[in-house]
């Protein structure tokens, strides 16, 4: 065991920048795995433990106030219901902030879908004017309990009583109203009820609606949502930044193993004689592999016991997202279980690729096999002496042939280096459509930058005459949004009217055609989903009790409501229709416009009268992926430049007996040395260039799969520019060159003796 020992320690010593870069690749590794479990910890268990802890609903249906919900009590599969609660549609203001919300007359805290009270108290009689606001309006509105919340156009106040957590769908500005908790006194005009299903089996979750739907008639319910779509929504872009670190964390650590083994076996190679010696004074072959295996343990162990120890001290301090994931994470049952399988995973893994290449060096013969006088490269081919015949570098051809003369040795390392470069070719794709998403909305669904609404005081024309009037607001679109039934009544989606045919709304189309003529209309990808449709296809959806059929003529790129959403022009509607009358405008500015001092300025025009909203981006919420993006690439360029290390020690052992050959025909260290930076250089330029070829096309498949599994739909991909594809491709032909040029010009200026000793 101690001379074990001692041979590994004396290998540490010659190798000590790569056993630190493995360290390093390593740690980076299991600490992106541990970040990728803790936000998906963060996504799921929250949003489950409040929908536990409150009993929610798993439907929650509006209907019109004469709906009677004691049929529903009686359904198959129903345990209990909510409600019916009287509900009011209402805008309130706070700190100069409004919100669209929903007054809900709860008279008193229900058993199904309870509010997790969180701040304050619950609603006391004693206050006919008491509210309790659901958390994310709270936070939008800055509100806390004791505050006073003003309905524009009204006299009437509202006091912040209490604020609670809930199960249902947060608050979102211009897309779901919040949910206010109020005393049947505070809800004055109520226009309709919600009724909230609790059922055995959440599985039969699509059935229940349509049973519901079926009992109630059609006519009665205006919208549906279901646990599904509101556990969606509490995950928002948490789990799509769990699933980028998964997916890159398991592909860096692949990448690494075989760097690893890729390393083992060029090692084995280079001292062949070394362990014939060890089997010569009595080394087994079970020692000799042990050697290897526990070198390399350790260095993964060590790594993986640092990014461990790092994440579960460090990690709950890092700002953002992260930080609260790591935090929220540190709290749940599984914690401690995912913090020692995620490391202990990681160095199995290593482990079993380094057993794999070490189980080769207990294979060696204690007699040392003498290495063939002919070099493995073979002949010079044709093109090689064409080349030298034109007269070309001679280092510069003998170099390029080095790198390709041995195909399976040089394909395995191209191909080892390959992998890392794919994988920072895909996290640049991704870097770069999120720069896509912030840069260019309009070419991911969001053409316009503000939304308008008016609180009833302003009609059609004179909203419309505000808006004109700015001359930053380039262009005015009417529409009106409302809630559908699909067929099959087990769901709704968003039917939506905006602009005109005589001034159209600027869809980005990835499918088809624009919605121009009678009755069609464009659709997103989650509602196509949701009805197994495709372009071309006529649809039918119920809004009351009108039905509305339209015929799909493109596919847009559509991030609102999960991509189920149809939309078609208000003169289309209007058709159905003749009395409906624009609910919303969406603007666009024109450039350099400042959305939020126009939506100011507009706010100031008309005189409380008009709510304006900024339209929500969802790459806002990837913001904190541009970090894990760059350490992704980080750890990636680390595990790249361990297999350029074991190329470049390879090709200067592998070439150390053709240097007496070389020197014979008058070539000086200088070319020689040149010999080997080319072919270290030839290797690094193929690697790049197979990465390049087969990463954009997996990127672009990967986003747009992103895309479609969202509802967003595919088209959103979009590749890095050329110009930084190329820096990448000079930064590491360059470096691998750079790399090369000290241990080959060694290996050219070694004294003869020690030559002819490495070829003996």
């Amino acid at each position: 065991m101690r001379a074990t020992l001692r041979w590994a320690h004396s290998d540490l010593r010659t190798h000590r920048g790569e056993a630190l870069f493995l360290v390093l690749a390593t740690a980076g590794i299991v600490t992106s795995l541990l970040l990728a479990a803790a936000l998906f910890g963060y996504a799921t268990n929250p949003w489950q433990r409040t929908f536990a802890e409150a009993r929610g609903a798993h439907v929650w249906l509006h209907t019109v106030p004469s709906a009677d919900a004691r049929a529903l009590a009686r359904l198959d599969g129903v345990t209990s219901v909510a409600g019916p609660y009287r509900t009011e549609a209402a805008t309130v203001a706070a700190r100069g902030t409004r919100a669209s919300v929903e007054l809900r007359a709860t008279p008193e805290p229900p058993s199904v879908g309870r509010p997790l009270l969180t701040a304050g108290r619950w609603l006391d009689p004693a206050a006919p004017d008491g509210v309790v606001l659901e958390s994310s309006l709270a936070r939008a509105l800055l509100a806390e309990p004791g505050d006073t919340l003003t309905l524009p156009g009204t006299a009437r106040t509202l006091t912040v009583e209490g604020i609670a957590d809930s199960a249902e769908p947060p608050y979102r500005p211009g897309e779901q109203s919040g949910l206010v908790w109020a005393l049947p006194s505070a809800v004055r005009a109520p226009a309709g009820q919600v009724i909230g299903l609790r059922l055995g089996d959440p599985s039969d979750t699509d059935y229940a609606v349509q049973r519901a739907v079926t009992v109630l008639g059609a006519g009665a319910v205006g919208e549906v949502s279901t646990w599904q779509q509101a556990r969606a929504e509490a995950q928002g872009d948490n789990r799509l930044l769990g699933q980028v670190l998964g997916l890159f964390g398991l592909g860096a650590l692949v990448a690494a193993g075989f760097a690893v083994h890729g390393a083992i076996a060029t090692r084995i190679r280079g001292h062949l004689r070394d362990l014939s010696v060890l089997k010569a004074i009595g080394f087994t072959p079970g020692q000799v592999v042990r050697i290897f295996l526990l070198q390399h343990l350790a260095y993964a162990l060590l790594g993986a016991v640092a990014a461990a120890t790092l994440t579960e001290g460090l990690g709950n301090r890092v700002p953002g997202r992260l930080g609260d994931a790591v935090g929220v994470w540190q709290g749940l049952p599984g914690h401690t279980l995912a913090l020692c399988a995620v490391p202990a995973g990681a160095v199995l893994f290593i482990a079993l690729t380094t057993g794999l290449a070490a189980w080769r060096a207990g294979r060696v013969p204690p007699v040392p096999v003498p290495r063939p006088a002919a070099s493995t490269g073979g002949r010079l081919s044709g093109a090689a002496r064409r080349a030298l015949g034109l007269r070309l570098p001679a280092a510069l051809v003998l170099g390029c042939h080095k790198a390709y003369a041995g195909r399976g040795r040089s394909l395995a390392t191209v191909a080892r280096l390959t992998l890392p470069l794919l994988l920072i070719v895909v996290a640049l794709s991704a870097w770069t459509t999120i720069d896509r998403l912030h840069g260019s909305p309009e070419r991911v669904g969001l053409p316009t930058a503000l939304t308008v609404r008016s609180d009833g005081a302003l009609d059609a024309s004179g909203v419309r005459a505000v808006l004109t009037r700015d001359s930053r607001v380039a262009a005015a679109y009417p529409g009106v949004e409302v809630a559908a039934l699909v067929p099959g009544q087990n769901a709704t989606i968003a039917l939506r009217g905006v602009g005109t045919r005589a001034e159209p709304y600027p869809y980005a189309l990835a499918e088809g055609r624009a919605a121009r003529g009678p009755d069609e209309a464009v659709a997103g990808q989650g509602l196509l989903d949701l009805l197994d449709a495709r372009v071309g296809d006529w649809v039918r959806m119920t809004v009351g009790d009108r039905p509305q059929i339209l015929h799909i003529v493109g596919r847009t790129l559509e991030p609102r409501n999960a991509g189920r959403v149809v939309t078609t022009s208000l003169d289309a509607l209007r058709e159905n229709d003749p009395e409906l009358s624009p609910a919303f405008y969406e603007l666009r500015l024109r450039p350099g416009a400042d959305p939020h001092r126009v939506a100011a300025a507009l706010a100031s025009a008309g005189h409380g009268h008009l709510e304006v909203h900024p339209v929500t981006n969802p790459a806002d919420g990837l913001s904190p992926l541009r970090g894990v993006v760059a350490g992704l690439i980080a750890v990636l360029a680390l595990i790249g430049l361990v297999e350029l290390l074991t190329a470049i020690g390879g090709s200067v052992r592998e070439g150390e007996r053709d240097v007496l050959a070389l020197r014979a025909i008058g070539m000086s260290p200088r070319q020689i040395t040149a010999i080997t930076v080319t072919a270290t250089s030839c290797t690094a330029l193929a690697a790049v260039v197979a990465a390049t070829a087969l990463g954009l096309p997996l990127a672009r498949r990967l986003i747009d799969a992103q895309g479609g599994s969202s509802g967003i739909g595919a088209g959103i991909a979009q590749s890095p520019s050329p110009g930084l594809l190329a820096l990448l491709g000079s930064a590491a032909v360059l470096g691998a060159a750079a790399l090369a040029t000290l241990p080959a010009s060694r290996a050219a200026r070694r004294r003869l003796a020690d030559t002819l000793s490495a070829v003996a």
